[in-house]
């Protein structure tokens, strides 16, 4: 699970249309889930609300897509 930067699902999604890329924290305490030189497949939620949650795929170069 990650954290990630953005107030809404929406302003989420538009910003992955844009191709801008993720804004994020990494949470977990057993490395890295986003990897810096390959493809990752991650859910991740708003903090400290967790008010939504997604399903993203974060590419090399950090842009992403959401899937869910």
């Amino acid at each position: 699970m990650i954290i990630l930067h953005y107030a809404t699902k929406k302003s989420l999604k538009e910003s992955a249309k844009a191709g801008e890329r993720v804004n994020y924290t990494e949470t977990s305490i057993f490395g890295n889930e986003v990897i810096p030189n390959g493809t990752a497949k991650v859910c991740g939620t708003n903090h400290p609300k967790r008010s939504w949650f997604a399903e993203i795929v974060v590419n090399e170069d950090l842009t992403f897509r959401v899937i869910a």
